[in-house]
């Protein structure tokens, strides 16, 4: 299938989503930065029938309501770490309420170290504060771009978290769920046997890896130098 890569600024729909039109949920609009016009990104947005518009932002690369996200494939992401950008334009992302940054792609276990990706992945969350949404390719990058767009004309309150305040459990569970691999079953399983988030991380990787595996292993990062 071919795409118009540069489309309406308005976003019309494409003629094979005219006839779903009227079925289609209330979205809000998409703001499209200039720079994202020529990504794949855009063109999948016209043909899933998006509302959006393209304009110059000054920071980020989409803006839904009052959530602002940056978007970095693979190896934009990688190339970013290498010329020390990325960490700077994240913190201008702080100037919003909500924010996340999309990471689209593969890791390739093969190419950059993974683990010094993992570690930044890690930092972003943990310490920057911003999700991070991995989607594997430029329409599924529209696809949830689209689906965010539909809940913030739903309810102006969504949350990338939670729609209300998290418990105390919730809270513990979101901070281990967040190292790479590690789900909510492991999540749990390791809160409930060693009690709290400190001694997750004080526990020996040997202990670790007798509970949960192989997974264990990305707690390494725990212990390295920046």
């Amino acid at each position: 299938m071919m795409f118009n890569i540069f489309p309406n600024k308005k976003g019309k729909k494409s003629k094979s989503n005219e006839n779903n039109s009227s079925s289609q949920k209330p979205q809000q609009k998409i703001i499209v930065d200039i720079h994202e016009r020529n990504s794949l990104v855009t063109p999948y947005l016209h043909e899933f029938g998006a509302d959006f518009e393209i304009k110059s932002l000054k920071t980020g690369d989409f803006i839904i309501n009052d959530t602002i996200i940056e978007r970095k494939t693979v190896s934009d992401f990688i190339s970013s770490m290498i010329s020390k950008r990325l960490v700077q334009q994240l913190l201008e992302l702080k100037s919003y309420k909500k924010r996340a940054l999309i990471l689209e792609g593969q890791i390739d276990e093969k190419g950059f170290n993974p683990n010094a990706i993992r570690g930044m992945i890690l930092s972003i969350e943990l310490e920057l504060g911003i999700p991070i949404i991995f989607t594997k390719d430029s329409a599924d990058t529209a696809k949830f771009l689209l689906v965010l767009a539909r809940k913030q004309d739903k309810d102006k309150s969504f949350s990338l978290h939670s729609k209300k305040g998290m418990t105390k459990k919730e809270v513990q569970k979101y901070i281990i769920e967040s190292f790479p691999g590690i789900g909510p079953k492991t999540a749990e399983k390791l809160l409930k046997k060693l009690g709290t988030i400190k001694n997750i991380i004080d526990t020996p990787l040997e202990e670790l890896l007798n509970l949960i595996g192989k997974k264990a292993n990305v707690f390494k990062i725990i212990h390295e130098r920046y």
